[in-house]
């Protein structure tokens, strides 16, 4: 799939990544804050996150991912997609959390996997540590369904996983 629709809700737009958006990702991929409880180190440099959007392209062009930019106000504030399925992931500008956008968005891409892609479950995998995320997931309706232990290694550091699904 390499056209996205553009999913609206009241207050944001979802549509395609795009190599234009390396700007405004870069600013978050190379926060170490935001990063924490990433699955890769911060980004150290632009040429990085261009690699990474151009993962992402690539992925999208097989079917194998749907990502999307989220924009308030015709500004980009985060991203969410779907990858390995039905596994679901997001992050946003630090300056925009705390304000529903993330519960709004992740609505937003749950109704189109369930509606669009005829998902049933929705999958999340997150670090235990990272209670916003986990408080975003459960207010949309994720469910936790178990841990592990030791499943990134990252910097030569292990983290665990918190699973969680959302049923259609």
């Amino acid at each position: 799939m390499t056209n996205l629709p553009t999913l609206t809700t009241p207050r944001l737009t979802l549509r395609q990544l795009a190599m234009s958006d390396v700007h405004a990702l870069h600013a978050w991929l190379s926060d170490p804050q935001v990063m924490r409880y990433w699955s890769t180190l911060p980004h150290t440099d632009i040429k990085q996150t261009e690699a990474w959007v151009q993962l992402s392209l690539d992925a999208m062009a097989k079917g194998e991912a749907q990502d999307f930019a989220v924009l308030f106000e015709g500004r980009v504030i985060g991203r969410v997609a779907f990858w390995q399925g039905d596994e679901i992931g997001f992050f946003f500008d630090p300056k925009m959390q705390g304000k529903g956008f993330a519960a709004e968005a992740l609505r937003a891409i749950a109704a189109y996997g369930f509606e669009i892609l005829g998902f049933t479950e929705i999958r999340a995998d997150v670090d235990p540590d990272n209670a916003a995320s986990l408080r975003v997931l459960e207010r949309v309706g994720f469910q936790r369904t178990g841990t592990a232990e030791k499943t990134f290694e990252i910097g030569g550091k292990w983290f665990d996983s918190v699973y969680l699904s959302l049923r259609r």
